[in-house]
């Protein structure tokens, strides 16, 4: 068996259990003090603010070092969608493995898929417990750390990775502004920067990304011309992208993933706080109460808690949340403006979805691949034939396991130089 092979076989027997009960924690999770930000940020973005090991929770020996590889936490300095100073943190991985391509070893941004909004659920704290479980007298929690299948292939390949937490995703001063466009845009390309700082080195960069985190990938390759230049960004994969974030959340209310649209509304209201007025117009206390759990909760916690539930259960009026951001002007202006799809991309972009994925609607993301293609982005568009399930979780999730591979495999091919064909021409069809 190869080395690969046994790590990764490794992965589903071997993992951290870490239980904790501090009474002021998130949901009884405890975060590390490298995890509060400063009091004052750098003036670069990208900037490191502060580093230490990261002991990861699956390692194994191996004649050239450790694998998969090493790691290193990272807090760097990002801009917000307000155009302010923000901290964000992250992990960064040394493969032991060697690059067998052309050139310096490249680094992948790895933006990870729905985590949750507590501060213990971040991706790399994820890294270094594993399986995160909590057990208290009211309040419980648990979060897995699944990312790691996606970082660890990358990492055999020889390739370095830098993955992001966001905005708010395990720094204690904010809320995580999921799926909020540039927060995550923003993020993503700084998390390329704060590596590149960190080791001293310059190499070509591909961005990865599954669900939110394909929608962060596709943020940061629209974004990248005008916000980072300085990152040389050749090739992205997005994966199941929440280009349309109303369509999203008509979708995903009434699944076992429902929580996501209070994550997305305690967001919306901590960017924009004029949005504040609107809550108070049509939340009822249940659906108060609701966003306050939803406030500390790993993804794990929001489906035990909230799964299948429908969001007209948490207004005054009986609407559902979508409805109320169609109906209101200033909540639509707001969403509408979380759009992917409208700038043309930077490099060449795989957006892959699964034709039966009715969590994050696949109508929706290949629309935003058909738009990048008339503004003239270099898009390779693969539509995955997933079986559909009664479940809108398994059809969302599937793809992420079947299509892993090959989405590893085409990014690292254009890390290694090899060129791809845009199939703009053939998405009529598909």
């Amino acid at each position: 068996m190869s080395k690969r092979a046994r790590l990764l076989a490794a992965l589903v027997v071997v993992m951290t259990v870490f239980v904790g009960a501090p009474a002021d924690a998130d949901r009884g999770i405890s975060v590390p003090a490298f995890y509060t930000p400063p009091s004052s940020l750098p003036s670069e973005n990208g900037a490191l603010i502060r580093s230490e090991p990261l002991p990861l929770a699956l390692s194994l020996p191996g004649l050239d070092g450790p694998l998969p590889g090493r790691a290193t936490r990272i807090m760097y300095k990002s801009t917000d969608n307000n155009g302010r100073p923000v901290a964000v943190t992250g992990a960064y991985l040394e493969p032991t493995a060697a690059w067998k391509g052309p050139g310096k070893r490249p680094l992948v941004v790895l933006a990870p898929g729905t985590m949750g909004q507590g501060d213990h659920c971040s991706t790399s704290l994820a890294l270094q417990r594993g399986l995160i479980l909590g057990i208290g007298v009211t309040q419980s929690t648990v979060s897995i750390g699944y990312e790691v299948l996606a970082a660890y292939r990358l990492l055999a390949k020889g390739i370095a990775v830098v993955q992001t937490d966001y905005v708010g995703l395990g720094t204690t001063d904010r809320l995580h502004t999921y799926v909020d466009r540039v927060d995550e845009g923003h993020a993503v390309l700084d998390a390329a920067r704060a590596a590149r700082a960190l080791t001293g080195t310059t190499s070509d960069v591909g961005l990865y990304g599954y669900s939110q985190g394909g929608g962060a990938t596709s943020s940061a390759a629209e974004l990248q011309a005008s916000y980072a230049p300085d990152v040389p960004l050749k090739a992205t994969y997005s994966g199941a992208p929440p280009a349309d974030l109303l369509d999203t959340t008509t979708a995903i209310d009434g699944t076992e993933l429902v929580g996501a649209i209070g994550w997305a509304v305690n967001g919306f209201v901590q960017s924009d706080p004029s949005l504040k007025p609107l809550l108070d117009k049509y939340l009822s206390d249940a659906g108060r109460a609701a966003l306050k759990d939803l406030s500390t909760m790993c993804v794990g916690d929001a489906i035990f808690a909230y799964a299948n539930k429908k969001t007209s259960s948490w207004t005054t009026t009986g609407q559902s949340i979508a409805d109320v951001l169609r109906s209101e002007p200033v909540a639509r202006a707001y969403i509408d403006g979380q759009r992917i799809g409208t700038t043309k991309p930077a490099g060449i972009v795989r957006v892959a979805t699964g034709v039966n994925d009715n969590l994050v609607p696949h109508p929706q993301a290949r629309t935003m691949a058909a738009n990048w293609c008339g503004l003239g982005g270099d898009v390779v568009y693969v539509p995955v034939d997933n079986v559909k399930t009664p479940s809108p979780l398994l059809n969302h999730f599937g793809p992420l396991l079947s299509d892993q591979g090959t989405a590893v495999d085409w990014l690292a091919a254009r890390l290694a130089g090899t060129p791809a064909t845009s199939n703009c021409g053939a998405l009529p069809g598909q």
